[in-house]
């Protein structure tokens, strides 16, 4: 009975069991406790400083605080572009737990189209630096920026933030001449200074915006603020103030450019109007126009193809960019060419049959009156823009004198100082058409350059710059559209301006002079009937530029012509002779005849200038009612 109790039960084997397994569990606890012991000891001697600094980020952060656009004015003061109050709606993808439902969610309370939201994720993903907001859309209405306010609890790193936004109040007629501004894409953001641009999600696109990019923008803030877990800010701790961008202020003319705009009356060209003594540019209109407010928040991809597909082309900026024969509009800077070369004197006549042909060339360069204008010297050449006078004159001249002096007007170059875009269209040479064409040079295309044809091309602006020379008597002043920067006075001498062109008998000046004043006031000029009731002295000449070649036998006859067929209309005028204070440019596209359809648009810039609004508004009246 005994062997059986001992083999059932054996006391001392489970309490030695007992001991060991007790034993284990302390050892076990022992080396537990001091992993956690030393683990903690560990996170909060040794890496104290990491953590701390962790901890703190999820509390504080550093925001920027974009600066405020400067404002653009006219030279009266009128404002031209400012700043409007905005709700934006961003978005910091480090703190979004899950982007692509966050932005599913997005798109659903904001209810956008389908266009939207193909831009909206193309935002979302777009190459932001780290924990800087990007922008999804701008101008919420009150209705998005209420339904983001109740679901912000789903919405973690997405917030709302009041800027403000470019918004231009003329949009339409000064479009080409301020530019626009828009969203920083990926490349500008590659090269723009970061600590300059932090907050800052928009930058100069084109013209003055784009040019004075620098001026305008100002410097970006910071401000440290105390969030709490939702990242909703609790308090400001301390803030570095942004530096508003400065104000610029123009010499545009915001009266006189609207006058230019409506002068083209939708059709297409462009009218540029300057000072000839500061080469200030009052007005630099082309025709027509866009709303560039469709650009600053971004324009939608039906608005934008609609743009583009338009025949019309409002996005070309024809003041600066239109390549247009300059027609007989150049022959009193031919005459000066001239004159300077010794080829003629003002007196020197020759007899015009109708026609000009070159040395044992049996062609004839007909002059745009086919019986001819008999006898003619340069102030009736001028007057009654004689074709034949100016083909003998670029044959005798040659190419490359023609090309020289024209040059030196400023035809074939950048003329502008801060005209953002601005083309140097052409001026032809043998070396240009060896190098475009690799084919030499003909005596017939110098006769065409001689009545402003062939290749030679000019742009607005050009014409009107070398306008204003030659009204300053050869001075050259580089044309500038920025007045003022706040109150620092762009300088009068600006870097790169042509040299002036000097004549070794400066009476030649009155002689031109003379035949451009007899364009509008002679009993021969072409353009005499806008100088009815002319209140002041006034030089100009007309121009018709052919858009294709006629042959030899072949006559004009737009009637017969699709509309963009027909001839370019031309003119250019300064006023008044002995004081120029305004030297203007027109073209008008295939509206026919210079002295038809454009001198008397010149003639209404000058009028509105230089006479009392009351005078100028009715001569403005009778001009397009057709009685001047």
């Amino acid at each position: 009975m005994r062997e059986r109790r001992d083999t059932l039960k054996n006391p001392e084997q489970e309490q030695r069991i007992f001991r060991m397994r007790s034993l284990l569990a302390v050892l076990v606890v022992t080396v537990l406790t001091g992993l956690l012991t030393a683990r903690l000891a560990y996170l909060q001697v040794v890496q104290h400083d990491m953590y701390s600094t962790r901890s703190e980020s999820n509390r504080v952060r550093i925001e920027p605080l974009p600066p405020t656009r400067g404002l653009i004015y006219d030279r009266n003061g009128v404002l031209l572009a400012e700043n409007r109050p905005t709700y934006n709606l961003m978005l910091v993808r480090e703190r979004v737990e899950d982007l692509d439902a966050t932005l599913e969610l997005l798109v659903e309370l904001l209810e956008l189209s389908e266009e939207e939201v193909a831009a909206f994720h193309v935002r979302s993903r777009q190459r932001q630096r780290p924990f800087q907001p990007a922008l999804l859309t701008s101008d919420l209405n009150e209705d998005q920026i209420a339904r983001l306010a109740v679901n912000r609890h789903r919405l973690p790193g997405v917030e709302v933030e009041a800027q403000l936004l470019r918004y231009y109040p003329d949009a339409e007629i000064m479009a080409h001449a301020l530019g626009y501004v828009g969203r920083i894409n990926t490349d500008e953001l590659k090269v723009l200074d970061p600590g300059r641009y932090a907050g800052t999600h928009f930058i100069g696109k084109t013209g003055i915006e784009r040019f004075y990019e620098d001026a305008l923008h100002g410097e970006a803030g910071l401000r440290k603020v105390e969030a709490n877990a939702r990242g909703r800010v609790l308090r400001e701790l301390g803030r570095t103030a942004p530096v508003p961008g400065k104000n610029l202020t123009l010499t545009l003319d915001k009266s006189l450019q609207k006058l230019a705009y409506e002068l083209l009356d939708g059709r297409r060209g462009s009218i540029v109007a300057l000072v000839p003594q500061s080469g200030e540019i009052l007005a630099l209109a082309s025709a027509p126009g866009f709303d560039s407010n469709q650009f600053v928040t971004g324009i939608d991809v039906a608005s934008y193809r609609a743009l583009q597909q338009n025949l019309d082309l409002p996005l070309f900026n024809r003041a600066i960019r239109g390549h247009y024969p300059p027609g007989s509009t150049i022959k009193p800077f031919l005459a000066m060419a001239g004159l300077a070369e010794g080829v003629i004197t003002p007196d020197s006549p020759i007899y015009d049959p109708g026609y000009y042909q070159l040395p044992n060339d049996s062609r004839r360069y007909r002059n745009w009156l086919r019986w001819g204008h008999g006898r003619v010297d340069m102030e009736r050449s001028i007057a009654v823009s004689n074709n034949t006078y100016y083909y003998t004159l670029a044959h005798d001249l040659g190419i490359d004198r023609l090309n020289e002096n024209m040059r030196a007007f400023g035809f074939g170059r950048q003329v502008a100082h801060d005209v953002q875009g601005e083309s140097a269209a052409l001026m032809p040479s043998r070396e240009w058409k060896r190098a475009r064409f690799n084919q030499p040079w003909y005596p017939g295309e110098t006769l065409s350059v001689g009545i402003g044809q062939g290749y030679w091309q000019v742009t607005p602006l050009q014409l009107a710059s070398a306008t204003a020379t030659l009204a300053n008597r050869g001075q050259w002043v580089k044309p500038r559209l920025a007045r003022r920067i706040d109150d620092t006075p762009l300088p009068l001498e600006l870097p790169h301006t042509l040299a002036d062109i000097e004549l070794s008998n400066t009476d030649w000046w009155d002689r031109i002079f003379k035949g451009m004043e007899k364009v509008i006031s002679g009993n021969e000029g072409t353009a005499r009937r806008m100088g009815v009731g002319l209140e002041y002295r006034m030089g100009g000449k007309s121009g018709t530029a052919q858009v294709f070649s006629l042959g030899q036998d072949q006559r004009y006859d737009a009637d017969e012509l699709e509309e963009r067929l027909r001839d370019h209309a031309l003119f250019m005028a300064f006023a008044p002779l002995d004081d120029p204070q305004i030297a203007v440019a027109v073209i008008v596209e295939n509206a026919g005849g210079g002295s038809t359809h454009a001198a008397h648009l010149a003639r209404a810039m000058t009028d509105a200038w230089l006479l009392e609004p009351e005078d100028s508004q009715l001569n403005l009246d009778a001009l397009l009612e057709g009685e001047l």
